[in-house]
C-alpha cells in the first residue's frame, strides 16, 4: 500500500498561528476552486458586474478603464495600444494556446484520436454550428447585420460543462465526455470561421512573418529544446506575424499549441529509475551539504519536467490561470453592454434575435438532430447508457455561448449599437441554454445513470413514448 505523505513542516521564521488562520481562510475558496463549475461561477460574477458597471452611474469609468493607453518603447520603436486590445488580442492569445493544445491532445490520444471515437462529436459538433448559422442568416439574410452569422455558432467550454456539473449524478461519464469532445470541435469550427470570415485586409508580409515564426518553433525542436520559455520569442513573431497579415493575432495561440510536443520524454520507468538513481547518491552522502544537493535537484527537476509531455504539461499549468483570469477578464471587458446603446429596431432586432434564438434553440436542434440522424443511419455509434435525453441536455449546455461568441461578435460588427445588440443577444441565449439545460437535466435525467444503472437506448425511448 502506498504510504501516506507526512504534512510538510512550516518553512523557517512562519508563526503557526499565523499559518492556521491563513489555512481556515483559504479553505473555503480552495473547496470551490475544486467544484467544476466554478470557473463558469467567476465568468458568470464577472459578466454580471461588467453589464452592471457599464449602465451604473459610472459607465464613463467603465468605458474609459479599456481605453487606456498601454504599450512600449524600444529605441526608436514604440507599440502601443489600448487596454482593450491587450485583453482581446493578447490575452485571448493564452486562451486559444489552450485551446489549441486541448486539440493536439485529444488528436492524439483522446476522443479525436480516431474517426470512430470522433464521429459523434463532429456531427453533434457540424449540426450545432450550421442550424445556429442558418437560423441567424433567416432572421437578417440581405442585411449588413447577416455578417454576425458566426456569433451564435459557438460553445463555450467552461459554462458548458459547468451546467452539467450542476446536475451531479444526472450526468453518466460518456455524456460529459461527449460535450467536451463537442466543445472541442466546435472551438476548430470557430477557428476555422474566424481565420476564413472574420480576417480582412490579408498582408502577404505577415504570413511570411509567421511562416518564420512557425520554422524557428521546428527548429529549436530539432535542438531539443524543452523548456517552455524558449518558445515565447518565436510564438512571439507568429503573433505580430498574424496582426500584419490582417488574421486575427489571438489564432496564433492556436497555431503554437498545435506546435507542441505531445510525447514525454521521460518514460515511467526511466523517471522510478532517475528519482532512486539520486536519492540513493544522497543518502550515501555523509555528510550533506547543500551545495552537493544542487546537481541532484537540478537533475531531478528535469526528471519531474519530462515525466509527462509538454501537452499535459502547459495545459495543467495554464488552465488555472485561463479560467480564472484571462476569461473573466475578457467577460469584464466584453460584457459590459450599455442596454441605453442596445437597439431592437430594424437590423438591431433581427441580430438580437438571430443570435439569442440560434444559441438557445439553434444549437441544441442542431445538435440533437444531426448526431441523432447519424446514428440511426449508422454514420455514428451512442456510447451505451446515452439517450435521447442526454443528447438533448448535451445539445441545450453546447447552446451556452459567451466567450467565444462574444469574441466574434467583437469581430464581425465595429464599436456600436449593432455590437452591443448582438452581446446582448448572446448574454440572452446564454442564460436561457444555460437555464434550460438545468431545468430539462433535472426533469429528464435520474440520478442514478451516473452511478451505474443506466437505461439502454431502446428503454429510454420507450419510457419518453410513456
Amino acid at each position: 500500500m502506498p504510504q501516506s505523505v507526512p504534512e510538510p513542516l512550516p518553512p523557517p521564521g512562519a508563526w503557526a498561528p499565523a499559518r492556521r488562520v491563513l489555512r481556515k481562510a483559504l479553505a473555503p475558496v480552495e473547496r470551490f476552486l475544486a467544484i467544476e463549475a466554478s470557473s463558469g461561477v467567476v465568468l458568470l460574477v464577472m459578466g454580471a458586474v461588467a453589464l452592471a458597471w457599464a449602465n451604473s452611474p459610472f459607465a464613463g469609468r467603465y468605458h474609459a478603464l479599456w481605453h487606456t493607453p498601454l504599450g512600449f518603447t524600444l529605441g526608436g520603436f514604440g507599440f502601443e495600444k489600448d487596454l482593450h486590445f491587450w485583453v482581446n488580442d493578447g490575452l485571448m492569445t493564452v486562451f486559444f494556446f489552450v485551446v489549441g493544445l486541448e486539440i493536439r491532445r485529444e488528436v492524439n490520444k483522446g476522443e479525436l484520436e480516431s474517426l470512430r471515437r470522433a464521429a459523434l462529436p463532429l456531427a453533434a459538433a457540424l449540426g450545432g454550428m450550421l442550424v445556429p448559422a442558418l437560423i441567424y442568416l433567416a432572421f437578417n439574410a440581405g442585411s449588413a447585420s447577416s455578417r454576425g452569422w458566426g456569433i451564435p455558432m459557438a460553445t463555450d467550454i467552461a459554462f458548458a460543462v459547468g451546467a452539467l456539473a450542476l446536475l451531479g449524478k444526472r450526468v453518466p461519464p460518456a455524456m460529459r465526455i461527449l460535450l467536451l469532445a463537442l466543445a472541442v470541435m466546435d472551438d476548430v469550427g470557430a477557428i476555422v470561421v474566424i481565420a476564413l470570415f472574420y480576417s480582412q485586409g490579408l498582408e502577404p508580409t505577415g504570413f511570411g512573418l509567421m511562416g518564420l515564426g512557425v520554422a524557428a518553433v521546428f527548429a529549436l525542436q530539432a535542438t531539443g529544446a524543452r523548456r517552455s520559455w524558449v518558445y515565447l520569442a518565436p510564438g512571439a513573431v507568429v503573433w505580430a506575424g498574424a496582426l500584419v497579415a490582417g488574421v486575427h493575432p489571438a489564432l496564433a495561440g492556436v497555431v503554437v499549441g498545435l506546435l507542441t510536443p505531445t510525447r514525454v520524454w521521460f518514460t515511467q520507468q526511466r523517471f522510478l529509475e532517475e528519482v532512486d538513481a539520486h536519492l540513493a547518491d544522497l543518502r550515501a552522502a555523509e555528510p550533506l551539504r547543500e551545495k552537493d544537493l544542487l546537481p541532484h535537484l537540478a537533475a531531478l527537476e528535469v526528471a519531474r519536467r519530462e515525466a509527462v509531455s509538454p501537452v499535459e504539461r502547459l495545459q495543467h499549468v495554464l488552465h488555472p490561470w485561463v479560467a480564472y483570469g484571462v476569461m473573466p477578464l475578457f467577460a469584464l471587458a466584453n460584457a459590459g453592454v450599455p442596454l441605453g446603446a442596445a437597439t431592437f429596431e430594424g437590423e438591431g432586432l433581427s441580430a438580437f434575435l438571430g443570435v439569442a434564438v440560434g444559441l438557445a434553440v439553434g444549437k441544441p436542434l442542431g445538435v440533437f438532430l444531426v448526431a441523432k440522424g447519424a446514428a440511426r443511419v449508422g454514420l455514428v455509434t451512442v456510447p451505451k447508457g446515452l439517450s435521447s435525453r442526454h443528447l438533448g441536455v448535451v445539445g441545450l449546455a453546447a447552446g451556452i455561448g459567451f466567450t467565444m461568441a462574444i469574441f466574434i461578435a467583437t469581430l464581425a460588427f465595429p464599436p456600436g449599437p449593432l455590437l452591443e445588440t448582438a452581446k446582448l443577444g448572446v448574454l440572452t441565449g446564454t442564460a436561457a441554454a444555460g437555464v434550460l439545460s438545468w431545468v430539462v437535466g433535472r426533469l429528464a435525467l435520474e440520478p442514478g445513470l451516473a452511478a451505474g444503472a443506466a437505461k439502454t437506448e431502446a428503454e429510454a425511448e420507450a419510457s419518453d413514448a410513456v
